[in-house]
């Protein structure tokens, strides 16, 4: 299995899959930064009014939210902090001092910076989208949020994708948060793709966790701030900088995902 990529012209083949399961926020598009500006402001919130000196931090996000489902992550970071607060109902309001009150706060919060500044794909990820999409490979999306649609549509990106899997459908089908490997077997019984012949490609510790225990063949860690022996030690068995890296270029080598394997799995 490939463990890494030998040199900054060794390409990765993705045009060789039978299918490619991407997390959204942070591999497709830039929204993570979004999801972490509306975390950190009601975070910092909850936490003063619980009198927590501790702040929350961009390490606390990595560690106790990133990749989650919404109130996972929500009961997450308050158990790092030693709160407990009720569960609660997802149809509580904002305001409400519960675990699903924080988490739609923080939805409408999220909601309101998207609507107000749109999204657009990175460009090495619409690069990779269009060239898999080109050479026939079918693609889906496999993410917590229950804003993935909404996203993908808002980025133009909806149409190269057959199925995805998001909040909405995780929390209908009673599918474990990830790390936990429901998401991903999910999304590759609806894309029918036999996980150890296919991709998946994230940047959160819990998504490359969710793919490695599903049993993908090639997981590709994006590396967005988690680090990449963060991601390796999760299960990456590949780690970039940007899905640009995955492209091929004039003095580039492709290396067939499938095909170039290590013998120590």
């Amino acid at each position: 299995m490939v463990h890494e990529l030998p040199d900054p012209h060794h390409i990765l083949d993705l045009s060789s899959a039978p299918g490619v399961l991407f997390d959204l926020d942070g591999v497709l598009t830039p929204t993570a930064e979004v999801h972490m500006r509306a975390w950190q402001s009601v975070f910092d919130d909850v936490l003063a009014r619980w009198g927590v000196v501790e702040p929350y931090t961009d390490a606390d996000y990595f560690a106790y939210v990133d990749g989650k489902k919404r109130y996972d992550g929500v009961a997450s970071l308050l158990r790092s902090r030693n709160i407990e607060i009720p569960w609660g109902e997802v149809t509580d309001p904002p305001e409400a001092e519960t675990v699903c009150g924080v988490g739609n706060r923080k939805n409408a919060a999220f909601a309101a910076a998207l609507r107000a500044g749109g999204i657009a794909p990175y460009p090495g990820s619409l690069a990779v989208l269009v060239s898999l999409r080109d050479a026939g490979v079918p693609m889906g999306v496999v993410s917590s949020s229950k804003n993935a649609e909404e996203v993908l549509s808002t980025a133009g990106i909806r149409d190269f994708f057959r199925i995805v899997v998001d909040g909405v459908v995780a929390e209908r089908d009673h599918l474990a948060s990830k790390p936990a490997p429901d998401m991903f077997l999910e999304g590759a019984r609806m894309l029918q793709v036999d996980p150890a012949s296919a991709v998946a490609v994230e940047d959160a510790v819990a998504g490359v966790g969710s793919a490695a225990a599903a049993g993908f063949g090639i997981v590709v860690g994006v590396d967005r701030g988690a680090g990449p022996e963060v991601l390796r030690a999760a299960g990456a068995t590949v780690v970039v900088d940007d899905l640009s890296q995955m492209l091929d270029s004039p003095s580039g080598t492709k290396c067939d995902v499938l095909s170039e394997r290590s013998e120590t799995k």
